[in-house]
């Protein structure tokens, strides 16, 4: 019987109660899960915490419940086949904003999208509202439920919050917030 791997792959920049959450209902669906923080991505860049940082932050914060692994490259199909192994089938855990950019993505050949999900499928949590798959791609896309709707917490509000001297505290886990402080208040 196949292993299932629900993969949550981000820049955890930093690590916030959405990215625990959405581990937390994939661990719901799935045998394992796994978070991913890529050496490279194809559409971001950095400010703040390093490639070290953002590990240790998420170890912490995962308190053992999540595997941690750092990958070569960062679009999903990368890091699909770098973490694949005979017996399992890898689950991509994210938002609807995220699902609509991987599916919508430009990765320069017609058919691509369809390709990829062949290698893996999606598990999407409600983000800002439902995602509506293409009917061809249903049967690879797959809602995640939450418990709770955490559409306003991103990492990009956490540093907009530091920066702005408000209250970001409540978006992180409580065992990494004394990081976030040092890291993003040096920056």
């Amino acid at each position: 019987m196949k292993k299932h791997i629900g993969v949550l792959a981000g820049a955890f920049n930093p690590v916030t109660r959405a990215h625990l959450a959405l581990a937390d209902a994939a661990m719901k669906t799935v045998d394992e899960v796994v978070c991913v923080v890529p050496r490279v991505y194809p559409h971001k860049q950095f400010q703040g915490a390093s490639l070290e940082d953002r590990i240790e932050m998420l170890r912490i914060a995962g308190a053992g419940r999540y595997r941690v692994e750092m990958t070569a490259g960062g679009l999903f199909i990368d890091i699909a086949r770098e973490l694949r192994h005979a017996d399992c089938e890898i689950y991509f855990v994210c938002g609807r904003d995220a699902a609509e950019r991987i599916i919508a993505w430009d990765y320069g050949e017609a058919g691509s999208i369809e390709k990829m999900l062949d290698e893996f499928s999606l598990l999407i949590a409600e983000r800002g509202g439902a995602y509506e798959a293409p009917a061809h791609l249903r049967h690879r896309v797959h809602r995640l439920p939450l418990d709770e709707d955490l559409s306003a917490v991103s990492s990009t509000e956490v540093r907009r919050r530091i920066a702005a001297g408000e209250p970001w505290e409540h978006l992180v886990p409580a065992s990494i917030a004394g990081h976030v402080r040092k890291i993003y208040a040096a920056a």
